[in-house]
């Protein structure tokens, strides 16, 4: 419960960061949590390309 009371207290804070780019980051981790194993897929085959690739060099 702490940790929601601390959250509120900082989205109404004047000062730092803004409810607008706490929104944002929000936004941003939940579409991270969403397309987890789609971002993971794509990142590993363009690893495996870049080392594919690269033995050519």
């Amino acid at each position: 419960m702490w940790r929601i009371r601390y959250i509120w207290n900082v989205l109404k804070e004047d000062r730092g960061i803004g409810v607008v780019e706490i929104i944002l980051i929000l936004v941003l981790i939940g579409l991270v949590i969403i397309f987890k194993s789609q971002l993971t897929s794509l990142v590993q085959n363009i690893f495996q390309k870049i080392t594919s690739e690269s033995a050519g060099i």
